[in-house]
């Protein structure tokens, strides 16, 4: 029945689109495209969903490639029919007026009505064309960003010391060797003395890993590779033949992250050391909010760390930091999360604005905020989800240089 009603929106929608190009231009050949545009995107869509061997919410390639172009042509249609339909209300009231009134007389003008759908059609271009962009180049469009973070509790060795933090891999949405291959080596250049992988490896199974261990296993830092638990790593978002095949898929991913060289921390810590002094990781296996896995315990990963030892906290869901981490008495100097991508949709431009709707489900979603005297960068994410492709919200290498503030 969902379905049907869904078909019957979007059929609804598209003909009242159509209705616009209709009035906007006289090239038969314009409409001729939607329409087949339109039904292709449907039907493909329909297919994937209907005969895909994948379950669960969370899409395989097909399926978020399907689920991508049905996003591109909605956005294309909810636009255009805000405009259009502002037109029709603008315009019954025009009627009603003048037969109630006999006022308003040759306000209705055929030329305002088709140049309201072409402004409609022009704007609801943008999105379409920013979501198909998106999927064919932002998506592998890999940015490192760089910050430089000063402590007065840093211990002097460490001043200088570089760490990489990459988040969000979700390997099985990957689909291009060479340009993941570009995105790995681009990590390396960076040359720092620890990467810390902050979460969700894989999208539901450990084996959707398996074709890019190698790869991510070249990985190297001079201290080291540390990794965290994401929610997507648990694998509750499919159905399991048995709860022991859920059970051993978690132990599966762990296995395979320990081969690929990265010391995964499940609610402990490490110290890092150099030249006598040392600073201390700590990582949480997930705690998010609302729905999400609360499998971190700050307290036990927090066992035999001192007050005055520098702390840098792994936690994958920025909702922890804002939940739990500013509430604790202890001072976690510096977190390092991801989760949200950023929706891997929205408008950044460095200095000016920095915008996503997700920021209307987090606070903290992406980039560096301080509160309370801590840190937390919530990195945009290595890899993507569901839909297949990022625009404005690129995917996102981090290196943060810890710098001590000197005393004068």
């Amino acid at each position: 029945m969902r379905w049907v009603i869904g078909v019957i929106i979007y059929i609804g929608l598209s003909l009242y689109v159509l209705q616009g190009l209709k009035i906007a231009t006289k090239q038969v050949w314009w409409q001729y495209l939607y329409v087949a545009v339109a039904v292709i995107v449907l039907i493909n869509f329909a297919y994937r969903f209907s005969f895909s061997a994948t379950q669960g919410r969370v899409l395989d390639v097909p399926k978020s490639y399907a689920f991508g172009l049905l996003l591109a042509v909605l956005s294309f249609n909810v636009i255009t029919i805000l405009f259009l339909f502002f037109e029709d209300f603008v315009r019954v009231g025009t009627v009603i007026s003048q037969n109630l009134f006999g006022t308003a007389k040759g306000f209705h003008m055929p030329e305002r009505r088709r140049f309201v759908s072409l402004i409609g059609l022009g704007l609801a271009a943008l999105p379409f064309g920013a979501l198909l962009y998106g999927m064919y180049k932002g998506k592998y469009n890999y940015k490192v960003l760089s910050y430089e973070l000063s402590f007065d509790e840093l211990p002097e060795a460490f001043d200088g010391y570089k760490i990489t933090q990459i988040s969000d891999i979700h390997s099985g949405s990957f689909d291009n060797i060479e340009r993941v291959s570009y995105g790995v080596d681009l990590i390396n250049e960076q040359k720092s003395d620890v990467i810390l992988f902050t979460g969700d490896m894989v999208n539901n199974r450990s084996e959707e890993m398996k074709p890019w261990a190698s790869l991510f296993g070249t990985l190297e830092a001079k201290d080291g590779k540390f990794s965290i638990l994401g929610n997507h790593d648990y694998g509750d978002y499919i159905s399991w033949e048995s709860s022991k095949a859920k059970v051993q898929n978690l132990q599966d991913l762990k296995d395979l992250q320990k081969q690929m060289g990265f010391q995964l921390l499940l609610n402990e810590n490490k110290y890092l050391t150099k030249n006598g002094d040392r600073i201390a990781l700590i990582g949480v296996e997930n705690w998010g909010k609302g729905g999400f896995i609360k499998a971190g315990d700050l307290k036990l990963a927090s066992k035999n760390i001192e007050e005055k030892d520098f702390k840098i906290l792994m936690s994958h869901d920025p909702s922890h930091w804002e939940e739990i981490v500013l509430k604790s008495k202890t001072k976690y100097h510096l977190t390092l999360s991801g989760h949200t991508h950023g929706m891997q949709f929205g408008i950044e431009i460095p200095g000016w604005i920095k915008w996503s709707p997700v920021k209307w489900r987090y606070k903290y979603w992406a980039g560096i905020y301080k509160e309370l005297g801590q840190y937390i960068n919530v990195n945009r994410g290595f890899g993507f989800l569901g839909y297949p492709g990022r625009f404005g919200i690129l995917p996102e290498i981090t290196v943060i240089t810890l710098k001590k503030n000197k005393i004068t």
